[in-house]
């Protein structure tokens, strides 16, 4: 039976392959001292969509919502803590990261040094953040459940999983319905 962290960890795999695909960007914008726009777009779209909305999703809505109902050991909780907590540092950067491509965009190539700070600290922020889930808090939170709960907390992440695509593109019809 495949634990329901099982495909958190796979999520934690292909955001360590765009992280890696930022960090060769940074060294193009150094080498280069130019920003490529549509690029900065594809990894907000990236981080915020599959990153943040799906894969923390999983976490903040299944996860740690179930945890939340356990008795948690006083380390556990505080890691658990943490783990929000950069979720919301994770939301922050991205935002900033998108602010600082709009002054790129206007002309301000100040920005270029901004946007340059903002990509490195995600690039040193994910893995760190990845690690922390997967070698030391994953397996830790795991023995708070039982087999029949983590079955149920797996289907709920498949469920999740298949509604997600239409809740993404109806959240992008909205948008555009909104511009108008």
């Amino acid at each position: 039976m495949v634990l329901p962290i099982g495909p958190l960890m796979i999520e934690h795999r292909l955001i360590e392959r765009m992280i890696s695909v930022m960090a060769k960007e940074i060294e193009r914008i150094q080498s280069t001292d130019t920003v490529n726009p549509k690029f900065i777009d594809t990894a907000v779209d990236f981080i915020r969509i599959y990153a943040d909305q799906c894969h923390h999703g999983k976490e903040e809505k299944i996860l740690f919502r179930d945890l939340k109902k356990k008795n948690l050991k006083p380390d556990d909780q505080r890691i658990m803590n943490e783990l929000i907590n950069e979720h919301v540092h994770g939301r922050d950067l991205t935002g900033r990261l998108v602010a600082a491509k709009k002054k790129y965009e206007l002309g301000d190539k100040a920005a270029l040094e901004e946007i340059v700070n903002i990509m490195n600290q995600l690039v040193n922020f994910y893995p760190k953040h990845i690690e922390k889930e997967d070698k030391v808090f994953f397996k830790s939170a795991m023995k708070y459940f039982n087999q029949t709960e983590k079955d149920a907390m797996l289907e709920e992440e498949y469920e999740f999983d298949k509604q997600f695509i239409h809740v993404v593109y109806k959240n992008i019809v909205t948008q555009a319905e909104q511009n108008l």
